[in-house]
């Protein structure tokens, strides 16, 4: 397991090195010169905006309330239909126009000078702010993939994740996070995949899962949760609303104002969708296998981990390792160029227009 982590982690600096050469200018390493294929638009989206949270949160989440987690899902893939077929068009042409590299220009576009330098500094300072806690949290659950597979230090660990991270993004920037995001989106779906088959395969089939939980959980396999009348429009609209929060994530909206074009965004849209339904899809078959096997984790975020490592030899388990660090750089590096981007850009627009 530690040499297949060590290998991949060679080859994300690596990419790093790479991408450096294409580094010439501020719009290079905060869009990538507005140059990203469908691919890598699509896949660095997905694989950023879902984060450890999909693999371990989501799976953790179903294997503890059943079916009606599921209401999560119409919102999820709602976000993205929203943000790539909607906002898309506008906020990638609009930038592209007028040379806009960071969310903030987009909002003070078309407003006097001293609201525009009250918005860029709030905006800056937000995300700053606020992406203290969403990069810990990101580095927290890396950390707990070193404790869990080689106990390690929590402390020692967050530092290693944390320091790699951070050699690839100040190396290449835009560029290096949106082609490790790529690498790590694919990496994220084989091991999605992979697991969840093999749970399922363990459990007896789809079939089998079912009656199992049919007989033994009846609340499990309830889509409504046991609730009726306003509590379950409460259910169903809040699982929902967790796609409302995609719609002002600045490291999201990054990807679409580096797309190449129309035909990169049409095409990245797909791909994007397509990697979500069978990444959450597998987690939820994940989870269902994992609740009528009876398992009995200390934690339920932990579930993934666990069957990785009954069902998987140890060259495979590393690459399940390499899945869930993979899910959490995503976001980190996404994060780290966002907030850098807040500081350095944005702050420093609102100080310009302080003297118009």
């Amino acid at each position: 397991i530690l040499i297949t982590l060590v290998v991949y982690k060679l080859i994300l600096i690596g990419i790093g090195l790479w991408a450096s050469r294409r580094v010439n200018n501020e719009a290079d390493f905060l869009v990538g010169g507005r140059g990203l294929g469908a691919v890598v638009a699509g896949m660095s989206y997905a694989a950023s905006t879902s984060s450890a949270w999909a693999l371990l949160g989501f799976s953790g989440f179903v294997f503890s309330v059943g079916l009606s987690a599921l209401w999560m899902l119409p919102g999820i893939w709602g976000g993205y239909v929203i943000m790539w077929v909607w906002f898309g068009p506008r906020i990638r042409e609009e930038s592209s126009r007028n040379d806009w590299v960071t969310p903030t220009e987009f909002l003070t576009a078309n407003v006097d000078a001293r609201a525009a330098k009250r918005i860029a500094a709030l905006a800056a300072l937000l995300i700053a702010f606020c992406f203290v806690f969403y990069i810990a949290a990101q580095l927290a659950a890396a950390a707990q993939a070193f404790v869990t597979n080689f106990q390690m230090n929590l402390n020692s660990s967050i530092v290693i994740g944390a320091s790699i991270i951070l050699i690839y993004c100040l190396l290449g920037g835009f560029w290096a996070a949106s082609v490790t995001d790529t690498l790590q989106g694919f990496v994220m779906i084989i091991a999605a995949l992979l697991v969840s088959t093999l749970a399922v395969v363990e459990a007896g089939g789809p079939t089998q899962i079912f009656d199992t939980l049919w007989q033994t959980e009846s609340t499990f396999t309830d889509w409504s949760g046991g609730f009726s009348g306003f509590l379950l429009l409460g259910l169903v609209f809040g699982l929902s609303g967790v796609g409302i929060g995609t719609f002002g994530q600045p490291h999201l909206l990054a990807r679409l104002m580096a797309v190449k074009g129309d035909r990169e965004r049409h095409h990245g849209f797909l791909i994007a969708l397509t990697w979500s339904v069978l990444i959450y899809v597998g987690m939820v078959w994940l989870a269902l296998a994992a609740r009528s096997l009876a398992l009995t984790p200390d934690s339920t975020e932990q579930i993934f981990y666990i069957l990785a490592e009954q069902l998987l030899p140890p060259i495979l388990a590393g690459i399940v390792v390499a899945a869930i660090l993979s899910a959490v750089m995503s976001t980190v590096d996404a994060l780290l160029l966002a907030a850098s981007a807040a500081v350095s850009h944005d702050l420093d627009l609102a100080l310009s227009l302080i003297h118009i």
